[in-house]
C-alpha cells in the first residue's frame, strides 16, 4: 500500500527548511542533465542523502525517475533494440531486490559513505573516457545488469554502468540513446513496484517528489538550451566538477559545516 500524503504531511514538508536546500539540489541536478546528458543521480542522490537520508533521497528520485520514465517510454518504444534491453534489465530488475534491502538495513552513516565512494568511481570512470570494446555477450550483459541493478536498487545510480558498456558498441548513437531510455523506463516501472512494497515510499517522500519533480524537469529544460551556447566538451568538465564537489560535500565528515 502506499501511504498517500496528507494535509499534515504536506505542511511538515513545506515548513521544514531543509525543502528549500533540497529545491535547489533538485534544479541543479535537472540543469546539469539537460546540458550534458548525464550526472542528474550522481548529483541528487548524494546531497539530498546528506539533507535527509538516504532512504528518502533514494525513493524521491525514483518517484520523479518514473514519471519521466512513463513520459518517455512511448517514444522510444519502436527506436529501441529490445533483444539487447530485456536481458540487461531482467538483469537488474532481479539485482535491485537485493539492492532494496541494502538500501533498507544499512545505517545511514555507512550508506552515505558508500553514496559518495561510489559516485567518485564512476565519476574517474566516465572522466577516463573507458568503454567496454568487447564483444556484447550474454554473461557480460548478465553482469553489467546486475551491478547497474544493484546499485540502483540500493542508492538510485543505475546510469553509469549501463552508459559505459553501451556506449562501447557498434551501434548508432541514435540506438544507444533509445536503449538507454528504455532500459531506464522499464527499470524506472519496476523498481516502484519493489520499493512500494518494501514501504520505501512514505507519505513524506511522495510530498517531496510532488514538491522537487517539476522543478527538476523544468530545470532540464532550461540546461539543455543552454547546451547551444557552448561546446559539449565544456558542459561535460562544467558537469564532472559538479558531480564531484556533490560527492565531497556530502561525506558525513562535514556534517558540522552544512547541517
Amino acid at each position: 500500500m502506499i501511504d498517500l500524503p496528507d494535509s499534515a504531511a504536506i505542511a511538515a514538508v513545506f515548513t521544514d527548511p531543509r525543502s528549500y536546500a533540497a529545491m535547489a539540489v533538485s534544479i541543479l541536478a535537472g540543469a546539469v542533465r539537460g546540458f550534458s546528458g548525464f550526472g542528474s543521480a550522481l548529483i541528487f542522490v548524494p546531497l539530498m542523502s546528506a539533507l535527509y537520508d538516504p532512504r528518502t533521497a533514494a525513493g524521491t528520485f525514483l518517484l520523479i525517475d518514473f514519471a519521466v520514465a512513463l513520459a518517455v517510454l512511448p517514444t522510444v518504444w519502436r527506436e529501441a533494440h529490445w533483444r539487447d534491453v530485456f536481458p540487461l534489465a531482467t538483469a537488474a530488475v532481479i539485482a535491485a531486490q537485493f539492492g532494496a534491502l541494502i538500501l533498507i538495513y544499512t545505517d545511514a552513516i555507512t550508506l552515505r559513505w558508500g553514496i559518495a565512494i561510489v559516485v567518485l568511481i564512476l565519476l574517474a570512470v566516465l572522466i577516463s573516457g573507458w568503454r567496454y570494446r568487447g564483444r556484447p555477450t550474454l554473461p557480460v550483459t548478465l553482469g553489467v545488469g546486475a551491478l547497474a541493478g544493484g546499485l540502483g536498487g540500493a542508492i538510485q545510480i543505475v546510469g553509469p554502468p549501463v552508459i559505459v558498456y553501451w556506449l562501447g558498441s557498434m551501434s548508432s548513437p541514435a540506438v544507444v540513446r533509445a536503449n538507454l531510455n528504455a532500459f531506464f523506463s522499464l527499470f524506472a516501472c519496476a523498481l516502484i513496484v519493489t520499493y512500494v512494497a518494501r514501504g520505501l515510499l512514505p507519505a513524506h517522500v511522495i510530498t517531496l517528489a510532488l514538491l522537487l519533480g517539476p522543478l527538476q524537469v523544468l530545470a532540464l529544460r532550461s540546461g539543455a538550451r543552454l547546451f547551444r551556447l557552448a561546446s559539449a566538451e565544456t558542459y561535460r568538465r562544467a558537469a564532472y566538477a559538479i558531480v564531484a564537489a556533490a560527492a565531497l560535500v556530502s561525506m558525513p565528515i562535514l556534517d558540522g559545516l552544512f547541517r
